[in-house]
């Protein structure tokens, strides 16, 4: 994280070109965890319900609570990881409306992890709230990328 400490990483060439490779290793992660979760977990609200509660008339099970909290527990480490470190990125190259942006994206994501507990736990209305809060943390982190991206670049060249 010595991108924290430099003055302008702009004008860095060498910890421009190691952001900007960072940010699109978070850009192709952004984009793996939606094909993934798709893939395995549902990415709409009755494939989310279903994964989470079962379906008697599909034959399928609910998810048992120790794979639900390993589920969480991984996505809340892997979501922490990401957006921290993207935030502090975005923090250094943006200039106005980080605080929205920043606050936005936290709130989302947490949003999106409490409500996915609390769809498990209570009750499956909180599964819309997962989805859409879902899908905006990660429509506000591919924005986040994309700005630091031109704004790494624009000042390269």
């Amino acid at each position: 994280m010595k991108f924290t400490v430099i003055k302008n990483i702009q004008k860095n060439t060498p910890m421009s070109l190691i952001l900007r490779g960072f940010l699109v290793f978070i850009l192709l992660y952004l984009i793996s965890d939606i094909l993934v979760l798709k893939s395995s977990f549902g990415i709409t609200f009755d494939a989310v319900n279903t994964a989470l509660l079962g379906n008697e008339e599909l034959y399928i099970d609910a998810m048992n609570e120790a794979s639900f909290l390993e589920f969480w527990h991984t996505q809340i480490f892997f979501i922490m990881m990401i957006l921290l470190t993207l935030s502090s990125i975005f923090i250094r190259v943006a200039s106005r409306s980080r605080a929205i942006f920043i606050n936005a994206l936290m709130i989302s994501a947490i949003t999106s992890l409490i409500s996915l507990a609390l769809a498990f736990y209570f009750s499956n209305i909180f599964t819309y709230i997962y989805v859409v809060t879902y899908f905006l943390w990660h429509v506000i982190a591919l924005y986040m990328i994309l700005y630091a991206l031109w704004k790494l670049n624009a000042a390269s060249v």
